[in-house]
């Protein structure tokens, strides 16, 4: 009697086209495990990215505001929400592997730092290299569950490394996760500037508002839609006038919002708070938490206090901060 994995399976052959990825075809994991009975390897992967201790982490991660005021704001986790149903959206229409597709957005940011693009700037610069994708796979090969990793397949392993990289991609829902990561970035970090006030309505190039859309679900509904009508034949792409608008819309994005002074001001103030940090758990790396006492035994101190602050929380880091170099009031009676 089949498995309900194997009736899966058997059914990926008739609604997976010939470019996706059938489950049955993984080329495996890096340690070999017996297969599920319910789950194909891909769904496994959602899975165990879900339920990971740095997926929950990623709700009080920030995106693009440091500490922004207010309910309505994206989170790192909020973020790779919007990648992971763009993608699913993409891949299915494209009749690629959408449980793939799945776990590649689900663990694409991982890696990612406290306090976002700033922190990963300010931990690139202390410590000479660091990048959020690379982290992103040390987090799901070493850091989870007390340094055994989720043990993903490597599909998965190499789809979260590559999406942001030039680097090329091993499948097409890697590429689609690669694409939906900015489709979803660009337009949600839009709609957070102009909630914030840093940019007005009428401040979008027309470009933009003419072939792209003047709010954020137009804008993304018709991205993905030239998405699904331009790739075919194994490739993923936008069509040449869809293409045109993208790159006028991230390059009025970096003038206009990531390199805009009132974000930008605050960055100085992010390496204020991370640098400390580093420098004083590398000195005293018997300070760590003990699985972080493990890897600089074995790896050395500065890649095990690279690995414990690049996983803080916005909140935590400043909380340590505060607890390390900021003096406690005293009780005077």
């Amino acid at each position: 009697m089949s498995t309900y994995r194997q009736l899966r399976q058997e059914q990926e052959k008739y609604i997976i086209g010939p470019y996706g990825t059938l489950s049955a075809s993984s080329k495996g994991r890096p340690v070999p495990e017996p297969e599920d009975e319910v789950r194909t390897c891909f769904q496994r992967d959602v899975d165990r990215v879900t339920h990971s201790k740095a997926f929950r982490r990623l709700r009080h991660k920030t995106q693009v505001f440091l500490r922004p005021e207010g309910d309505h704001y994206r989170t790192r986790l909020t973020h790779t929400l919007e990648v992971a149903r763009i993608a699913r959206t993409i891949a299915r229409a494209l009749a690629l592997n959408e449980d793939l597709t799945e776990a590649i957005s689900l663990g694409h940011d991982l890696g990612h730092t406290p306090f976002g693009h700033a922190g990963e700037r300010a931990l690139r610069d202390l410590t000479g290299s660091f990048h959020h994708y690379e982290q992103s796979l040390r987090v799901v090969d070493k850091l989870e569950k007390d340094g055994r990793g989720l043990n993903l397949c490597q599909e998965t392993r190499m789809g979260i490394l590559n999406h942001t990289t030039g680097q090329p991609r091993d499948t097409l829902e890697a590429d689609v996760v690669r694409l939906a990561d900015h489709i979803a970035y660009l337009n949600h970090d839009l709609d957070d500037a102009q909630r914030a006030g840093i940019v007005r309505p009428e401040d979008v190039p027309e470009i933009i508002r003419t072939r792209v859309g003047t709010r954020n679900s137009q804008r993304i509904n018709a991205m993905v839609t030239d998405a699904i009508r331009s790739s075919g034949q194994g490739e993923i792409t936008l069509s040449p006038a869809m293409s045109q608008a993208y790159t006028a819309f991230e390059q009025f994005m970096y003038d206009a919002v990531y390199r805009n002074p009132t974000a930008k001001g605050e960055e100085s103030k992010v390496k204020g708070i991370l640098a400390p940090i580093m420098e004083y758990f590398v000195r005293h790396p018997d300070k760590l938490p003990p699985e972080y006492q493990a890897i600089a035994g074995q790896e050395g101190a500065q890649t095990a206090v690279t690995d414990y602050v690049s996983g803080m929380t916005d909140s935590f880091a400043i909380y340590t901060f505060e607890n390390l170099f900021i003096p406690a009031s005293w009780s005077v009676r």
